[in-house]
């Protein structure tokens, strides 16, 4: 049972406590021939009223961002993604736990969004007049001050798990669901609103796009001593490997500087401790996605504090 709670719905740790006694105790187990809970029934698939409810407002947005969390990426929902802002014409902004969720090199796609992240992607949410946010929590580290974030834009929030929508941005649109359903179902709605002559033109947002892009572009200073920032390193990096390398973060700036300076083309290919923070993270990572995937390239990003705290697993390697 822990096992199915753990890997449907929002996947996540759950509890096992087990009473002393219990453990002191002999039984005869047999394996239930299906898991059945009462009263855990996730949503998967959303209601379609609120699907057409949010198309209709995607049509008639001036200035619309998708807002794309780690979700999409937990339900498998890349390809449908790709699809929906392909069809929209909307903007892209993937959160650190989103990374590889949709191609970094797209041209829909603004980059990372937060108090690290990229200058188009942070005003384009601020100045945006809707946001599309799939499997997002509107964490803090997104948001900032929440009374201040996207002043101006109403909210379509869409989550399989119903306690995130709206406990953080009030949400004009909500929708439960699982990410792959409500985004498939969300490109159909879109289509039948352009049937029948219903489409946003987004010309002028692009054009304040494109101009934030090209004004505020990702950088850093080169020192001029002849040494190598660590940007350019991980820069390197990334321009060498191929494009299903694996990447491991631990926390910190080089967790930062790994998420801006690799491009990150394809789903699973961005491994970090993001939401809980976990120091040490990267090294036992990348050595999991190694035994997982040995036909990949994998490489962990780490600063001295966190592999310090995990560096001994080199042996285990060894």
């Amino acid at each position: 049972e822990a096992f199915h709670i753990a890997s449907t719905g929002r996947p996540g740790p759950v509890l096992v406590d087990i009473a002393k006694d219990a453990l002191q105790a002999q039984t005869t187990f047999s394996w239930p021939p299906q898991t059945d809970l009462p009263g855990y029934r996730p949503v998967t698939k959303p209601h379609a009223k609120q699907i057409r409810e949010a198309a209709k407002l995607i049509v008639a947005a001036k200035r619309p961002v998708l807002y794309v969390g780690g979700g999409v990426l937990k339900a498998g929902a890349t390809a449908e993604l790709k699809v929906l802002a392909e069809l929209t014409g909307a903007p892209v902004t993937t959160t650190l736990m989103a990374l590889g969720a949709f191609p970094d090199s797209h041209p829909l796609h603004v980059g990372m969004p937060g108090m690290h992240g990229a200058v188009t992607a942070v005003t384009a949410l601020q100045k945006s007049d809707l946001l599309i946010a799939l499997g997002t929590r509107f964490d803090d580290r997104v948001t900032g001050k929440l009374d201040s974030f996207a002043p101006f834009a109403k909210v379509i929030h869409a989550d399989i798990d119903p306690a995130e929508i709206g406990k953080n941005r009030e949400v004009d649109v909500p929708i439960v669901g699982d990410a792959r359903e409500v985004i498939a179902d969300l490109v159909q709605a879109v289509q039948a609103e352009y049937s029948e002559g219903h489409k946003g033109d987004y010309t002028a947002w692009w054009k304040d796009l494109n101009r934030w892009r090209e004004t505020y572009p990702l950088g850093y200073d080169e020192p001029n001593d002849g040494t190598l920032s660590p940007q350019r390193v991980i820069q390197r990096i990334g321009e060498l490997a191929d494009a299903d390398t694996i990447y491991a973060a631990g926390v910190g700036q080089h967790q930062m500087w790994a998420a801006h300076f690799i491009n990150y083309e394809q789903p699973a290919t961005w491994l970090n401790s993001g939401g809980a923070g976990t120091m040490g993270y990267a090294v036992p990572a990348a050595m999991g996605a190694k035994a997982g995937r040995p036909d990949r390239m994998v490489w962990a990003i780490d600063g001295d504090g966190c592999f310090q705290m995990t560096n001994q697993e080199l042996t285990t390697c060894a």
